[in-house]
C-alpha cells in the first residue's frame, strides 16, 4: 500500500512539472481579417460593402533567454 502510495506521489509530481514548464506555452488564437480583392485589384464589394476574408492564426510567446556569448 506504501509503495501505491509513493507511485502515485512520484506520477502526479511528474505532471505538474511537465503543466508548468513555459516551453511547452499555449498559442493564442487571433482572427485576422483583409478585405477580398478581385482580379482587377479592386475590392468586391456586396450590397455596398466591402467583403471580408478572415483567418485564424495562432500566435506564441516569445520566450526570453539569455545571449549567446560569440566565439573568438
Amino acid at each position: 500500500m506504501k509503495n501505491l502510495f509513493w507511485i502515485l506521489c512520484v506520477v502526479t509530481s511528474v505532471s505538474f512539472l511537465s503543466w508548468n514548464n513555459p516551453a511547452y506555452a499555449e498559442a493564442v488564437v487571433k482572427e485576422v481579417c483583409h478585405d477580398k480583392t478581385g482580379k482587377d485589384g479592386k475590392p468586391v464589394m456586396k450590397d455596398g460593402k466591402a467583403v471580408r476574408e478572415c483567418k485564424k492564426i495562432k500566435t506564441h510567446q516569445k520566450l526570453e533567454g539569455t545571449k549567446v556569448p560569440e566565439k573568438k
